[in-house]
């Protein structure tokens, strides 16, 4: 296993959930009563895709607390060994999911 891929992968990783998470950032503001300008549905979808948009977010935070720990991981050199089994995690389930702490057996 090639732990510089590895932490490449993350890097890459990380890198595109803080963009999306700064793309996102508008949608996840409070929707504000304005009767002149949105009528009922129109607050309601708003609402509705502010919560959509809240629970992304949410997440994301998920997916970086899972980069964070695969970096302590790597550090106590446990990266790429299932958590549960101690088993191998094949090098393929790491190229798609760099964060992946269990093999395909125990997910």
């Amino acid at each position: 296993m090639d732990l510089d891929r590895a932490r490449e992968r993350l890097a890459t990783k990380r890198e595109e959930i803080e963009a999306e998470s700064r793309l996102s950032s508008e949608a996840r503001n409070v929707v504000e009563l304005d009767q002149q300008a949105v009528g009922r549905l129109s607050r309601m979808d708003a609402m509705q895709q502010q919560a959509m948009a809240e629970a992304q977010e949410r997440s994301r935070k998920h997916d970086l607390a899972r980069i964070d720990m695969a970096h302590r991981r790597i550090a106590d050199g446990e990266y790429g060994y299932c958590v549960e089994c101690d088993a191998e995690i094949p090098d393929g389930r790491l190229a798609i999911d760099p964060m992946a702490e269990r093999c395909i057996n125990c997910a």
